[in-house]
């Protein structure tokens, strides 16, 4: 007699039909979080078909394990860990571009945003009345009043900001939660940024009203789990954003850190010198040779931590990229220093010889720290 086959400790996941909607969540440090979730969707979700892409940035609590556990009991779950990769807004590019069904949600995985409300955001987007619908804290029956007086204030600068410098007409485009056509998204993605928190922000400015949006009231609820993932560089990336967009991609947001880093670099190498030819008594070349060690070791130091942070460099990498780095500025002065007496014998006007060496350096700089420096992997 044949024995029956008997299931072993873990059953195949759950066959589902073609997905009408892909829910995208970013996660990091959101173990606690993710299962409730995922219960709270199937509620939310019933009768529709859907799945789930967890895009997690190699989360030192596990929050992929977590995922992963979930995916091998249902196979509406999916889970992308990403190494050596960090930031909300590229977690939710990858997910949406790694979506099969033809709308995405983005919504957070720490509980705050209301799930209630995808079904209602999806029949939008399906009737053809919108390629956008938004999840809105400022709009009649929407609230955020669970934020704190500072963050509140916070919110409500960068709404403002957003809204008259960059012309976005709508409630609230720092919202995180949010619906898209993914054909719609498809023609933006290759002019969005990957870095920072502000992704449905970029969508719209980028887009340049070309989308149809419709807004739709939510109460933005409190964390139950973990820590929040806003900190003080948020403002940094916020205000990089826009910079970007308002020269109209022509120069990126990494761009703009990397040269911002820079003016700073020249404050310290000016720092450094008088230090060196007062406080040491240095002769002038031992000094400036002093003062542009200094500049180029904090620019790495802040690159490191600003600029590149999602691709921050640690161990014994950090060595090896200071001396790229050290190497790739060195070349960097030296073409500085070709294009400013090339401009100079052209046109002697000092600043204008000054100003073009400057950008020479730091393009150059930016683009081979890029390539060797912090290389992606």
């Amino acid at each position: 007699m044949n024995e029956a086959i008997r299931p072993g400790p873990e059953s195949p996941p759950r066959a589902i039909a073609t997905p009408e909607l892909s829910v995208v969540v970013p996660t990091f440090n959101e173990r606690d979080n993710v299962t409730t979730l995922f219960h709270r969707l199937e509620t939310a979700l019933a009768g529709r078909a859907w799945e789930v892409i967890f895009v997690d940035d190699n989360s030192p609590d596990g929050t992929w394990d977590v995922v992963r556990g979930l995916a091998r009991q249902d196979a509406r779950v999916r889970c992308i860990r990403r190494i050596g990769r960090r930031g909300l807004s590229g977690a939710c590019i990858e997910g949406i571009l790694a979506s099969s069904a033809p709308c995405a949600a983005v919504i957070d995985a720490d509980l705050q945003h209301d799930e209630t409300q995808l079904p209602k955001m999806l029949g939008l987007l399906e009737t053809g009345g919108a390629d956008l619908v938004i999840g809105s804290r400022y709009i009649e029956g929407g609230s955020a009043d669970s934020f704190n007086k500072q963050r509140a204030g916070a919110s409500q600068l960068a709404t403002e900001v957003a809204k008259r410098v960059l012309r976005v007409k709508i409630a609230d485009p720092m919202s995180g939660f949010f619906m898209i056509r993914r054909d719609r998204f498809e023609q933006l993605a290759p002019q969005l940024s990957t870095q920072g928190f502000k992704i449905l922000l970029d969508v719209v400015a980028t887009a340049r009203g070309e989308l149809r949006i419709k807004e739709i009231p939510f109460t933005f609820g409190s964390r139950l789990h973990g820590e929040s993932k806003l900190d003080s560089m948020v403002a940094l990336d916020f205000l990089g954003l826009v910079l970007a967009k308002l020269t109209r991609d022509v120069v990126s947001l990494r761009f703009l850190l990397f040269a911002m880093v820079g003016s700073i670099g020249l404050f310290v190498h000016f720092a450094a010198l008088y230090i060196a030819l007062e406080a040491f008594d240095l002769p002038f070349p031992n000094a400036q040779g002093t003062a542009a060690l200094c500049a180029m070791t904090s620019n790495f130091i802040l690159n490191n931590f600003l600029t590149y942070r999602d691709q921050r460099l640690k161990g014994v990498a950090i060595l090896r990229g200071l001396l790229l780095f050290y190497l790739v500025c060195s070349v960097g002065l030296l073409a500085n220093v070709g294009v400013a007496f090339s401009v100079y014998d052209q046109e002697p006007i000092w600043w204008l010889a000054g100003a073009a060496g400057a950008l020479m350096g730091v393009v150059w700089n930016y683009a081979m720290s890029g390539l060797f420096v912090w290389r992606k992997r």
